[in-house]
Parts: C-alpha cells; sequence; structure tokens
C-alpha cells in the first residue's frame, strides 16, 4: 500500500534555477526511505512540498491514495480546498526541533491532539506519557524546553509527531544541530521506529545510518534524482559517477 506519492513536482524560486525537476517519490507503507545528496540538492525542499510547507509549481501530491495537489489545465499545481485531513497523514520533525518555549514538555505533546484533532485530554495525556516513557524522557514531562539538552529536544519532537499518530513519519536533518555524543540518542530513537515498521521519509547526512536502516536509498543533487535503491546497491556499489563523487567524502 502506498502511503505517499509525489509525481513530477517542478519547484523554482524567483531568480534562481529550478530546485526540483520533475521528481516521483512513491513510499510504501513500513518502508524507511533515506534521502542523500550535497547541500542545495533540493531534499529539504521536497520534503517542504510533501509537507505542504511549500507549494509545488507543478505536479501531483497524494496521501493513502488521497489526492492533497494536482496538475490543473495548465499545468500549473491546485490544491485540495480541505487539506486538514491530509495534514493528519503525515509528521514532520525539523532540524531545529521548534518546540513551544513557553509550553511543558507534556503540554508540547497533547496540545496538537486535543486542539487540532479533537481527542479527550485524559486520553491525549496517557498517551503523550506512554510516548515520552518510549524516549526516555518520563521525568521530564513537567520541563520547559530550555531545560534540556539538544538531544532531548529532539526526542520531544519526535514524541510530538508521533502522538498525532501519522501514517508517514519526515524527518529533515534530525541531527544536524547536534553533537556527535547526542546524534547517537537520536538515530536510536529512529532505529526504534524502524524496527516497529514505522513509514519514515528521512533527509540525512549520515550515511552509515542510512545504509543501515534504510528499504531506500535516494541520492538527489541539482534538484533531480540521480540514483536510487537498496542501500547496499546506492552507498556499497552505487553505479552514477556522481553518486561515487559524493560518497567518495564519507567513510564507510
Amino acid at each position: 500500500m502506498k502511503v505517499m506519492e509525489l509525481n513530477n513536482v517542478r519547484k523554482s524560486f524567483a531568480g534562481a534555477p529550478e530546485v526540483l525537476k520533475d521528481i516521483s517519490i512513491e513510499v510504501d507503507k513500513g518502508e524507511v526511505v533515506a534521502i542523500i545528496g550535497p547541500s542545495g540538492s533540493g531534499k529539504s525542499t521536497l520534503l517542504r512540498c510533501a509537507t505542504l510547507l511549500t507549494e509545488m509549481d507543478g505536479g501531483e501530491l497524494s496521501y493513502s491514495g488521497e489526492r492533497a495537489a494536482w496538475n490543473d489545465e495548465n499545468g500549473k499545481t491546485v490544491y485540495a480546498k480541505d487539506l486538514k485531513k491530509i495534514r493528519s497523514y503525515f509528521g514532520l520533525v525539523f532540524q531545529n526541533f521548534n518546540l513551544f518555549p513557553h509550553y511543558t514538555v507534556l503540554k508540547n505533546l497533547i496540545d496538537a491532539p486535543v486542539s487540532v484533532a479533537g481527542r479527550n485530554k485524559t486520553e491525549a495525556e496517557a498517551a503523550a506519557r506512554d510516548l515520552l516513557m518510549k524516549m526516555g524522557l518520563s521525568d521530564k514531562a513537567n520541563c520547559y524546553p530550555c531545560q534540556l539538552s539538544g538531544g532531548q529536544q529532539q526526542r520531544v519532537a519526535i514524541a510530538r509527531a508521533l502522538a498525532m499518530k501519522p501514517e508517514i513519519l519526515f524527518f529533515d536533518e534530525p541531527t544536524s544541530a547536534l553533537d556527535p555524543e547526542l546524534t547517537g540518542e537520536i538515530l536510536k530513537v529512529i532505529r526504534q521506529l524502524a524496527e516497529e515498521k514505522m513509514t519514515m521519509v528521512i533527509v540525512t547526512h549520515e550515511m552509515a545510518f542510512a545504509r543501515d536502516v534504510a528499504d531506500r536509498v535516494i541520492f538527489m543533487d541539482g534538484g533531480v534524482i540521480v540514483e536510487q535503491g537498496e542501500p547496499k546497491s546506492v552507498i556499497g556499489d552505487p553505479k552514477e559517477e556522481r553518486t561515487k563523487q559524493f560518497l567518495s567524502r564519507f567513510s564507510n
């Protein structure tokens, strides 16, 4: 079952070349897809288009068969009038946490389930505490983000995304703001989610992590997909010269 489909996506910004050039990606239920590539290759823009933070210039987007965006007769993208249901299908974890600084950890987790999804507050709080336990943060429920380390804040951000019970979780460089020791904390959490068959799309510079955890690796450069396939193929034995050049900077 396809959880997310992006077809023929195009995106450009004023005065700049196209950032995305006819990109198509499908993600199946339970699949972990890692997107790698140099800075400026279009990885983060692709995630922003998939999560409705950036409008596409052309292309189609759907979740679980429900259309969010499609091309009109002029080839321009139009969006569904009501995107609330579409937004409930996915969660997004940013590289800089984006927690509400004036909310406690627990309130950060229950705010959207209660105010957006309309869930019972008592049930939402119980579910949030379960997620905090899973993240090893049971004792941080009443803390504020400023009282936490970067790794702890990112684990709260992951728990907050999971609190909405999404079908697919997107990560945009989830470890880029962390030092190496804290990076390990986050990668451990994502590995656990992968073992639980959580559907995920992860933009990352952690090559060993992508090789070991992903079911499929996509290498992007210059707004196009240069190469994709199983990690052992793309990372271990790339076919395209541009992929080889990029990976030569990383040790196995």
